[in-house]
């Protein structure tokens, strides 16, 4: 069957789903926007001072109680995290790819782990597949509210609603 997967991600949450047809479409309302798995990153829930020695970032004292600024990096290492995020998110792209026999994918992210998993799961992908991004951050949304934007946009078909 030829199935689109659908990646709604954000730097904390990885929802994956299936754009699956009725099994009766004369009965049913059809195409159904299905969750199949999401995954946490559970770096980015973290309260400061669990990721960090200092939670102020750039501020040291000397010795003599005087302050001086410095840069400790940490864009880069939450960077570092987002990316290592974005290496499991396309694991899972690519194996419900592979389960469902897709030849669509739409990547759904805020913009910068679009740009993460876009790095991440290209090399990856089979030549097959029809790959469509939009960068919006859709991740706290209900899987029907979902379809709708989605489809408003036209990067999914509407749902049919079966009126009996």
């Amino acid at each position: 069957m030829n199935q689109a997967v659908v990646a709604v991600l954000d730097g904390t949450r990885a929802r994956f789903f299936t754009l699956e047809t009725a099994e009766f479409p004369e009965y049913e309302s059809s195409p159904n926007l299905v969750e199949h798995q999401s995954l946490s990153n559970n770096v980015k829930e973290l309260a400061g001072k669990d990721l960090w020695a200092n939670t102020k970032t750039g501020r040291n004292r000397g010795s003599r109680s005087q302050g001086h600024r410095y840069d400790d990096h940490r864009q880069n290492h939450l960077s570092e995290f987002e990316r290592s995020f974005a290496k499991e998110v396309e694991t899972k792209i690519i194996n419900l790819i592979q389960e469902r026999d897709a030849r669509q994918l739409l990547l759904v992210a805020e913009p910068q782990m679009l740009g993460f998993i876009r790095d991440s799961l290209t090399p990856h992908l089979p030549k097959t597949i029809k790959v469509q991004e939009l960068a919006k951050d859709l991740c706290k949304l209900k899987p029907f509210d979902i379809h709708e934007y989605l489809a408003h946009k036209n990067l999914i078909p509407a749902r049919k609603v079966v009126t009996i």
